[in-house]
């Protein structure tokens, strides 16, 4: 197989960066230097197997070169590519398919400046165009615009990173142009970022079940978590077996709660019950939707919950070995999790015999790079895989096929941590929490126009109304967007709507993952919706046709509308129906599918455009 490796150098630098995650080559095939003895060994190739084997370390490794540098060379992507046996057309197809990596000369700093829903709404535009009145091209820092950062309680919001030995980070939320421009130039004595406790608005109410423990607990400490009830849940689930673990969560009646509301029993029974092996479990921690940052709370609040939960998950689908796809836009959580999963590791609570009870089991944790579409399930596994992140077509399922084509069972963060509770109640008294069709508690998140932004637990069934009404909805109000930019907009009289799967359906719109973004008469509803069809283009991989031309008509036509109302708007409608038709009927997953869906229910619902 011709590799067609290019004549570009790695700096030492790069080299380095590469080596570090990969250890130093074993051959000139590989990229080591040559010498009069070894000059030959470049005739074939060594370990090729066990090189395609390691495919799954390219994110990594491009995460390595742009934490190190800064972007991402052909002469270190080259010397990648030859540690891994990787085409290097291959793996430039993976670089550029990610918006956190650049194949081009940049600055070692990167600003990223949030203009996405909720930061829009908070004056992002303002803001971005002081920052780049500050920092111009010889300011050595590179500002980009950036979708939705997951830090929507505290819109708006700013990301830097620094490239380095290690990679330096900052986050400005609220942010303004100072606070931004110093978290640029000065990462390490900028502000440090509030406590997750401050996302939850509800914190210290005894009530609460998923995020009681944010803000009691240390997120640093395994014997504060222990202290709280941690690791109570494993306990139970070895005295269970996996079989009567995977009754508890069937009969507790827990569906997903990414948005697809699948049956997570059935899921976990599916994938228990395969027999090939190995098998895998996944966490879905990649919440990119616009709007949404709950799964970001608990990860950097109660992150040894998660841990707890994936290691139950394994236990009871047979799984050794467990994934946690992490936004790279999370580099609280990020280190949150990396101490949290050592520790864990280090005490015996992950390992070959976790609590001693003879089961192996382990995490580790893969940075996302910036792809919304890696929110879905397969792409997810290709993007783990070292491919581009797009989705699969279906069937096989995940359950039959799914990561490395063994059985996998994927759920996103607080999908997993119900778990814990489901275990420790029992499945009647978890069940019993909620509606007949709804059961247990549900995380929102709520942001734009209300006094107190934040995650807020309540059980399934209160309405948008007691929800808006604990959050302080402020006056004017003027729409409702449920289910980010893959949702709906609802209008300010139905706020009687119930916070229910089956209570939205009925209402013709979607809960989705628990977005609820209110907007007063102040936010320009057709900027909004443009801002939706732009995220959707922007994120949509190009592998099927209707979405691919679909994302782009759709822009195409609001841009042309966006000035223009009644008749004069009228044709533009009608194609936009036409083309959301086609991307619901035809899109390969659930992007192209959703993304016409809120701008169908802002001309439906709220008479835009009209």
């Amino acid at each position: 197989m011709d590799l067609h490796f290019g004549d570009s150098k790695p700096t030492d630098d790069e080299r380095a960066a590469v080596d570090a995650l990969l250890g130093p080559p074993e051959s000139s095939w590989e990229g080591a230097a040559r010498d009069e003895m070894r000059a030959a060994d470049l005739r074939w190739a060594r370990g090729g197997r066990a090189a395609r084997d390691r495919r799954d370390l390219l994110l990594p490794g491009l995460h390595a070169l742009n934490d190190r540098i800064g972007w991402i060379s052909e002469g270190a992507l080259d010397y990648l590519c030859r540690r891994l046996t990787v085409p290097p057309a291959e793996a430039y197809g993976v670089a550029t398919f990610y918006a956190l990596f650049s194949v081009r000369p940049r600055p070692a700093t990167v600003l990223h400046v949030c203009t996405d829903l909720a930061c829009a709404a908070a004056g992002a535009g303002e803001l971005c165009a002081g920052i780049e009145g500050r920092l111009g091209p010889g300011s050595g820092v590179s500002v980009q615009r950036s979708p939705c950062l997951g830090l929507c309680e505290r819109a708006p919001a700013a990301l830097a990173v620094k490239a380095g030995d290690p990679v330096r980070t900052a986050v400005s939320a609220p942010a303004t142009v100072e606070q931004a421009v110093l978290a640029a130039s000065a990462p390490d004595s900028a502000p440090e970022e509030p406590a997750a406790v401050m996302a939850v608005p509800q914190a210290g109410d005894p009530s609460l079940t998923l995020l009681r423990r944010v803000g009691v607990v240390d997120p640093a400490s395994l014997d504060d978590y222990r202290a709280h009830g941690g690791y109570t849940a494993l306990r139970r689930a070895f005295e269970l077996g996996p079989a009567r673990v995977i009754r508890e969560v069937t009969d507790s009646g827990l569906v997903g709660r990414g948005g697809a509301a699948f049956p997570t029993g059935r899921k976990w029974q599916a994938t228990a019950s395969q027999p090939d092996h190995p098998h895998y479990v996944v966490c879905n921690a990649d919440e990119s939707e616009p709007g949404t940052f709950k799964d970001r709370v608990l990860m950097e609040g109660d992150p040894y919950a998660l841990v707890e939960a994936m290691t139950i998950a394994g236990y009871a689908t047979g799984a050794h070995r467990g994934y946690l796809y992490l936004r790279g836009e999370y580099p609280r959580a990020l280190g949150r999790l990396e101490h949290a999963i050592a520790q864990a590791r280090a005490r015996g609570f992950l390992g070959d015999d976790v609590l001693g009870q003879g089961y192996a089991f382990d995490i580790e944790i893969r940075r996302g790079a910036g792809a919304y579409i890696c929110g879905e399930e397969t792409a997810l596994f290709n993007s783990i895989e070292g491919y581009r992140g797009e989705p699969r077509s279906k069937p096989p399922f995940p359950v039959e096929k799914g990561l490395f084509g063994k059985p996998t069972v994927e759920n996103n963060v607080e999908t997993l941590v119900n778990v814990l509770p489901i275990l420790t109640m029992g499945a009647p008294a978890y069940a019993a929490v909620g509606t007949a069709g709804s059961t247990g508690p549900k995380l929102y998140c709520v942001s734009g126009s209300v006094d107190r932004p934040g995650v807020y637990e309540l059980p399934f069934g209160a309405t948008l109304g007691e929800l808006l009404e604990l959050a302080g909805v402020r006056d004017g109000l003027r729409a409702v967007l449920l289910g980010g930019a893959a949702g709906g907009f609802v209008r300010a009289d139905e706020m009687d709507i119930p916070l229910t799967f089956e209570g939205t359906r009925a209402a013709g719109t979607t809960l989705g993952s628990g977005v609820v973004m209110a907007f007063d008469g102040t936010v320009p509803l057709p900027r909004l919706l443009l801002r939706i069809a732009e995220f959707f283009r922007d994120e949509s991989c190009g592998q099927c046709v209707p979405c691919r031309v679909g994302t782009v008509r759709q822009e195409e036509a609001l841009h042309r509308i966006a000035e223009r109302t009644g008749a004069a708007a009228a044709d533009d409608i009608a194609l936009l129906r036409e083309v959301g038709r086609a991307m619901r009927d035809a899109s390969i997953c659930g992007l192209g599918q959703t993304a016409w869906n809120a701008v169908e229910s802002a001309i439906d619902r709220l008479g835009a455009y009209a």
